[in-house]
């Protein structure tokens, strides 16, 4: 890892992630392919025990606001999202998908848990994509404004109660809240990585 980078593991907070396509191409562009990666998101969330809070999949990058997950540290999962997206969606003869690595911010309170969701989810509107964040499928909005399931299973109050109908394991559906982030011995957190 290059130097001053730095990874928050085990910390008991979200993460905010963001990768990005190579060179930033539109390799997220099309309806296939965004339905392609949420479908994936969907199946590493469940194979990692990941706890996804929200997400956006854009022409050319993706935010995701996750915890650490249950099995296995991030550093493995999104490697391995990015691993399983790519081998589906590279074009033959095409080296490379994803930009190496991935941007990780800890979010520590809920002040910045709803800072991050709004900007995730007025990133297409903004993006002049759709009109309103309703409108873009690829996204968590949809869940948020009406607790409606959508392809990928965001954890929230509503996924609660409905994991408590169905007689499901609960998860905590709310993180435990730390009073501060740790200090930050000589590296600087929320780098690229």
């Amino acid at each position: 890892m290059p130097w001053g980078l730095r990874r928050i593991h085990d910390a008991h907070c979200l993460h905010f992630i963001t990768f990005s396509c190579y060179r930033r191409q539109p390799e997220l562009g099309t309806r296939r392919a965004r339905d392609v990666f949420q479908s994936d998101l969907e199946r590493v969330r469940g194979w990692y025990g990941m706890c996804l809070y929200g997400y956006v999949v854009m022409p050319e990058h993706v935010h995701l606001l996750v915890n650490e997950p249950e099995r296995t540290p991030l550093s493995v999962a999104m490697p391995m999202l990015k691993q399983v997206v790519s081998r589906k969606l590279r074009r033959p003869g095409q080296r490379r998908f994803w930009q190496v690595r991935y941007y990780d911010m800890p979010v520590w309170s809920e002040r910045k848990r709803v800072e991050k969701l709004r900007y995730i989810h007025r990133n297409p509107v903004k993006r002049g994509l759709v009109t309103r964040p309703e409108d873009w499928k690829w996204s968590s909005f949809v869940h948020y404004a009406t607790g409606g399931e959508g392809g990928v299973e965001i954890e929230s109050e509503v996924t609660a109660a409905r994991r408590e109908r169905m007689g499901q394991p609960l998860r905590v559906a709310r993180r435990q809240e730390l009073p501060h982030p740790p200090p930050k011995p000589g590296g600087r957190m929320g780098q690229p990585s």
